[in-house]
């Protein structure tokens, strides 16, 4: 009787509306929070301070917007030189690009932030580093960090996409006398920016909300901003709430422009015409007709040449030399490339090679131990027995990636279901926690649980409850493409065959999805145990604040505690990876490399 009424729609509107109207009456006027609320601090100057602190987070605004604008076009730029590396014969430069690719894939971003910021200054010579920290050095150390992480993981997108090109393409190409760069300009990245649209407008959102990171190194940026009004007015709250609102609205319109962007490139002729396609045309109008304008007599020009040459204008045998020149010039220009390439390697090599000579490696066995497991006293209560270090770090990633595989099964089976009771609720909460930075989450569950239950909770919970929450969103989403990515026919089959919803799901849909999303699973594990990083800023002693607290006391060994800190969180997080790409390879056993 219920399931038969609730296949109605204007059944599943009313249900909605009305729980919605339950929880905005209950938590609006009978629950008592014991906290009063202050929206004025966000649009009032604020009499203690004279500041206007919701001027002051659009200020951080407009500086996230900065740092993701150039952090983008360094992603997007040594993200294409590191794709199109990692398919190179040559080796040294294929080899070079995976090591990048894999160090940064595989370290928090927050550690490479903070060995940029507190370790790389004391390499460079005294006049150097006078010379850096005269260029807003918090601000540059911000954008390229993020720009180098983000082009890790935007190269291996590139990487698929150009892998993802039938090789009789790049046959025919060649054998049409196209030469390497004309068709990689006008035949392969063409057609695989295509492809990778969507996967690369995830990584421009991800680069989007790691910025939030550049707080951590003193950069006044949204979250900063919120974070200093919260310290002001004791209002985390509204400042919190604040903060995410302005990130879901800048997440929705980096959204929006790709949209347009993936729309335009798949569209022909004047077929698409929606919103986001008509903005994003006429926003590069402007720019493809000054290019149209400079670059259409020098194509012209080279055609004509080229027509010429092939209809014989000029004297065979002057052609056939200017072509042996050509060929002679570019096997010269070829070499010289390589033999430089492999002469700054070399340097890079010695540079590395004379650090870790120098490296004070009695400081490093000292405070090795530190580093893997941090002890400082605890209740009898406690779980986790007063650890800290990778320790502690490896069981907040474990714990959460736990509990919210349950949560992210239950959202991601509602998040496919055809009925709006289930299917709003749940992508209502997927696209607000994946819509914020994950420092957002954990700020609104350090501040929401004292206001929800007037309770104080160890920050150890509050991080593992907001990792939980945080990784939830995400499962549900590998859910629900696992499930998608079954045959509807088997949903069909089951159905005639008497199964019902639930049964379809135990015994058919999940057996098979869990064996695609098993992959992915793993790669989120990684992934959460780098976030895991984050949880200093509530002062839990895991790795990253172990390494920060020893940095302090130590002070001349940042060089050597990063570096380790680094590699502590490089080789698990480079062993998991290694894991997924196996099982992903057992699962596509027909996928072959395409090597350019």
């Amino acid at each position: 009787m219920i399931r038969f009424w609730l296949e109605k729609t204007w059944v599943q509107n009313t249900v909605l509306l009305t729980v919605a109207a339950i929880m905005t009456y209950y938590w609006g006027w009978v629950f008592d929070f014991g906290y009063k609320f202050e929206w004025s601090i966000l649009y009032t100057v604020n009499e203690t301070y004279q500041v206007n602190l919701g001027v002051e987070i659009l200020k951080g605004l407009w500086m996230t917007v900065k740092i993701t604008a150039i952090s983008s076009m360094i992603g997007l730029g040594l993200g294409t030189v590191l794709g199109l590396s990692r398919l190179s014969d040559f080796k040294p430069l294929r080899y070079t690009a995976t090591c990048v690719v894999e160090f940064f894939r595989n370290t928090p971003l927050l550690v490479v932030l903070f060995f940029f910021y507190f370790a790389f200054p004391r390499a460079l010579p005294d006049g150097v580093r006078d010379w850096v920290f005269s260029l807003q050095f918090e601000f540059w150390t911000a954008a390229v960090a993020v720009g180098m992480y983000t082009s890790a993981f935007m190269a291996e997108v590139i990487r698929a996409g150009l892998q993802s090109i039938p090789k009789g393409i790049l046959e025919a190409s060649y054998s049409s006398g196209l030469s390497y760069m004309q068709v990689l300009r006008t035949i392969i990245l063409p057609l695989a920016f295509r492809e990778i649209i969507p996967p690369l407008g995830s990584e421009f959102l991800n680069n989007m909300k790691n910025t939030s990171l550049a707080m951590f190194v003193g950069v006044a940026d949204m979250t900063w901003q919120a974070q200093q009004a919260e310290a002001l007015t004791f209002k985390g709250f509204e400042a919190t709430t604040a903060a995410s609102v302005m990130y879901l609205c800048f997440s929705l319109l980096i959204s929006f422009v790709l949209n347009g962007v993936n729309g335009k490139l798949r569209s022909t002729g004047k077929t698409n015409r929606t919103i986001p396609v008509l903005f994003v045309t006429s926003l590069a109008w402007p720019f493809a007709s000054a290019s149209r304008a400079l670059f259409n007599p020098v194509g012209r020009f080279l055609r004509a040449r080229r027509r010429r040459l092939a209809t014989g204008t000029y004297v065979s045998a002057e052609r056939a030399a200017m072509m042996a020149m050509l060929r002679r010039s570019k096997q010269a220009i070829i070499l010289t490339g390589r033999i430089a390439f492999l002469g700054l390697l070399a340097a890079c090599l010695y540079v590395v090679v004379r650090g870790l000579i120098t490296f004070d490696w009695a400081a490093i066995s000292h405070e090795f131990s530190t580093l893997l497991i941090w002890q400082f006293p605890h209740e009898e209560t406690d779980p986790f027995l007063g650890m800290g270090g990778f320790t502690l770090s490896f069981l907040i990633a474990v714990v959460a990636i736990a509990a919210s595989f349950l949560i992210g099964l239950v959202v991601g089976l509602g998040r496919c279901s055809d009925n709006r009771v289930f299917r709003i609720p749940s992508l209502l909460y997927i696209e607000l926690i994946r819509g914020n930075p994950l420092i957002i989450v954990i700020y609104w569950v350090y501040f929401l649980i004292p206001v929800i239950f007037n309770t104080i909770f160890n920050t150890v919970w509050s991080a593992s409850i907001a990792l939980t929450l945080f990784t939830a969103a995400y499962l549900a989403e590998i859910v629900r493409g696992g499930i998608q990515n079954i045959p509807p026919g088997q949903v069909e089959a089951a159905t005639a065959s008497g199964l019902s919803y639930w049964q379809t799901m135990r015994k058919i849909i999940l057996p098979q999805a869990l064996k695609q999303m098993i992959p992915p699973i793993v790669g989120l594990f990684i992934a959460i145990f780098k976030d895991t990083s984050l949880v200093s800023i509530l002062g839990v002693m895991e790795l990253t604040s172990v390494a920060k607290a020893v940095d302090n006391r130590l002070m001349v060994n940042s060089m050597e505690i990063w570096t380790v800190a680094a590699l502590l969180y490089f080789i698990p997080c480079f062993l998991m990876s290694k894991y997924a790409t196996s099982l992903e390879r057992k699962l596509s056993p027909e996928k072959t490399n395409l090597k350019m």
